[in-house]
């Protein structure tokens, strides 16, 4: 008697949270500018607070603290996509010596169709160096799935 197949395949959960997560990244992409920078000035106002507490009578400039929550919040977000990106490609057998290429170019394009979608959002703007900032992110990821795979 042949054995069983797993009619679920669990490769396919991996993909599931690539799509998942990239459904997250164009929710909050397809935030107008106004909804965007009411969530971003919340969290700059927590940092500032931070920020007083353990600086306390520091001048800083809230313009470059929230540009570094912007930006970092690419990175994050992109680290995370690569991360999972790459995660799926291995658990679907995709290992190969260029399946972070492979990673990275679904991450890319991905950045790219997203700063494209905001051009279209009331407010926003697509920019390249955020397409930048979010590649930088996604080999961060894909970098660490690959030294922890070793």
């Amino acid at each position: 008697m042949g054995e069983k197949k797993n009619s679920f395949d669990k490769s396919k959960l991996d993909w599931f949270f690539v799509i998942a997560w990239m459904t997250l990244i164009f929710i909050f992409s397809a935030q107008p500018a106004t909804e965007s920078a009411a969530m971003s000035g919340q969290i700059l106002q927590a940092v500032q607070a931070m920020i007083q507490r353990i600086l306390p009578g520091r001048d800083f400039d809230p313009g470059w603290v929230h540009f570094l929550i912007r930006k970092g919040a690419h990175l994050f977000v992109y680290a995370v996509l690569g991360v999972l990106t790459m995660r799926a490609l291995i658990k679907s057998g995709h290992f190969t010596k260029h399946a972070w290429f492979t990673a990275f170019l679904i991450c890319i394009l991905y950045a790219a169709g997203d700063e494209w979608h905001q051009i279209y959002v009331p407010g926003r703007a697509g920019q390249i160096t955020d397409v930048m900032v979010d590649g930088f992110g996604s080999m961060g990821g894909i970098f660490l799935v690959l030294s922890r795979n070793r």
